[in-house]
């Protein structure tokens, strides 16, 4: 008994879009062939989106999944496999789609509120299937609606709490359920309306001042703040000008606020009565007349220099009755001076700082803008020298100079020259330095820089500084006398020489062994020096160098020359001369045994 499926496939009727509440058979159908006529059991299982939804046993090839009622719920991706013996088969997935969603219940916790209090209410959908959108509506009288959406992925309603604000008398509600299928989205049909009535927890507040126009600076201001309200627990009345709160009463329906009337109270008032999340304002521009304007001071000299007079004056344009005072302006406080229209003093350094003047009247107080006043000491002559300490700078580095005048009042205008030319400018304290990166051994080496400020004696010059330019030694040689080949005890005079280099300059004389041994040194005025060696032994014979130096700090070497030592004239006859005779001696002595021999042979 052989068999083999051929398809599996669904067919779903009337079509695979169904109105909702329409009925609605999805039929599983396996074809299959056989070797012979023999009875198969057939297992057909029907899933929707991968859950099993339907599960029977047929004699035939055949199964249907009647839907009597087809809900919104039943969309989904339908597949049917099917199994007998040991084989199992399985059809495409086929998309149902029931158009069309139930409507939704909407229900309110309430149905008489107050301004300021929440309503909750609740959209469900109880015969759909989440992930669902719920859509709340708030319907006012002659103005569009305000939708709210909330997505619930887990449940089949939701819950949305809506404030009541001011304006709001009579309120309708309603809602709508929306879900996607396909990337599309489908919308239900709208919920029943539901009707809350609003209710005011107290009125628009009311505010007045006292008195209610011509109000000029030092008049006393009043003003007055109030409401009606249903119930006075947790009531709270606010006055604010350009939002900063002035006065504030709880649990009363009145407010009061006085006030000495000054320009800055010129601007916007509002007052703002709250309960609970209800909030109602009323506003009131109030403007203050000047009842005079700000003092002026004037100083005879902004700049002047130390034990000079100043004379402060303060006035009021067209304002001659008023109570002045002169002060200084400190960060710990103004420091009053004198209350008075006029100062007269004379200054100190310390007296520098920025001074102003108050002008009182009816109460009312007004201050000058405050004006600088600088006194100045004059500079000391100022020196100039170098960072490094000696004056002496080497050839092709760079020069750096400082100038330092201890007194006077900064800032400081400090000028270098070198020779007559102003070579850079600068303003500090007490300080300057000027870097002279452009040194050449001809040039003009008298430095000097002046310094001042704004005191009135004037420019400070410092004396001339001369710097002496050194230049770095260069090309050492070595050479001697004799030269190369030097007779044991005669005496060798070795000379170093540099072709330039500034005086004095330190020469050293050395002997190149396993390590460097110095034999002579020597510091001349001089390009060149002179070492005596008296007696030249054997082992003398080696290598020789120098190496000259000066205050550029650079170690110059000359290249190494060879010295062999060999025995003198002298030593070399005195040593034929031993020869000899030792020679002579030997052959007598033969000749002697030899004729001794030949005489005892007879």
């Amino acid at each position: 008994q052989v068999f083999t499926f051929n398809t599996v496939e669904i067919k779903v009727q009337p079509s695979v879009k169904v109105r909702n509440g329409a009925p609605m058979s999805i039929t599983c159908h396996a074809d299959i062939s056989k070797s012979a006529d023999f009875q198969l059991k057939y297992n057909f299982t029907i899933f929707k989106d991968r859950k099993l939804v339907f599960m029977t046993v047929s004699d035939t090839g055949d199964a249907r999944y009647e839907i009597p009622v087809a809900k919104s719920s039943d969309t989904g991706d339908y597949q049917c496999t099917v199994k007998a013996d040991k084989k199992t088969r399985s059809s495409d997935p086929v998309h149902v789609w029931v158009a069309g969603m139930t409507k939704p219940i909407l229900t309110a916790d309430k149905r008489d509120v107050l301004e300021g209090e929440v309503v909750k209410l609740r959209c469900e959908l109880p015969e759909e299937e989440p992930p669902l959108q719920f859509c709340f509506r708030k319907i006012k009288t002659n103005s569009t609606p305000k939708e709210t959406c909330v997505p619930e992925s887990y449940t089949n309603f939701s819950v949305l709490e809506v404030s009541v604000e001011e304006g709001d008398h009579i309120l309708q509600f309603d809602c709508f359920g929306r879900r996607n299928v396909k990337l599309e989205w489908e919308d239900s049909a709208h919920s029943n309306k539901t009707l809350v009535t609003v209710r005011e927890p107290f009125i628009k507040p009311t505010l007045t001042t006292v008195p209610s126009s011509n109000v000029t600076e030092g008049d006393q201001i009043q003003f007055e703040c109030s409401t009606v309200v249903v119930r006075m627990h947790d009531i709270e009345i606010i006055l604010q000008r350009n939002k900063t709160i002035l006065n504030s009463v709880q649990d009363k329906k009145l407010l009061r606020y006085s006030t000495v009337a000054t320009l800055e109270d010129s601007g916007e008032y509002l007052c703002k009565v709250e309960q609970g999340g209800a909030s109602k304002t009323t506003k009131l521009d109030v403007v203050v007349s000047e009842l005079f304007p700000k003092p002026t001071l004037v100083a005879s000299m902004t700049k002047l220099d130390k034990n000079k007079e100043l004379i402060l004056n303060c006035s009021i344009n067209g304002f001659q009755k008023a109570n002045f005072s002169i002060l200084r302006k400190n960060s710990n406080g103004d420091v009053p001076l004198r209350s008075s229209q006029t100062l007269k003093m004379r200054v100190n350094v310390n007296d520098t700082g920025s001074y102003t003047c108050k002008a009182e009247v009816k109460g009312i107080v007004k201050e000058s803008r405050p004006v600088r006043i600088s006194v100045y000491a004059p500079v000391s002559k100022p020196t100039l020298s170098v960072a490094g300490g000696l004056p002496e700078v080497v050839l092709g580095k760079p020069l750096q100079l400082i100038c330092h005048s201890v007194l006077g009042t900064p800032p400081k205008t400090f000028r270098f020259y070198k020779g007559n030319e102003v070579e850079k400018i600068v303003i500090n304290d007490t300080y300057a330095t000027f870097l002279d990166e452009n040194i050449r051994l001809n040039d003009r080496r008298g430095y000097r820089c002046d310094a001042r400020n704004n005191h009135s004696s004037g420019v400070k010059t410092s004396d001339i500084l001369n710097v002496t330019v050194i230049v770095p030694v260069r090309d050492a040689s070595l050479g001697s006398v004799p030269y190369g080949e030097v007779e044991d005890g005669s005496e060798t005079a070795f000379l170093c020489s540099v072709k330039e280099g500034s005086w004095p300059i330190l020469f050293r004389f050395f002997k190149k062994t396993d390590r460097e041994v110095l034999l002579f040194e020597k510091v001349e005025h001089a390009d060149r020096a002179m070492w005596h060696k008296k007696t030249m032994k054997r082992q003398d014979t080696g290598t020789y160098y120098c190496v000259a130096s000066n205050r550029a700090n650079v170690d110059v070497r000359s290249r190494p020359i060879t010295i062999s030592v060999i025995l003198a004239a002298w030593k070399k006859g005195v040593i034929a001369a031993l020869v000899l005779i030792t020679v002579a001696g030997a052959g007598a002595l033969a000749l002697w045994w030899f004729l001794r021999r030949k005489k005892k042979g007879k």
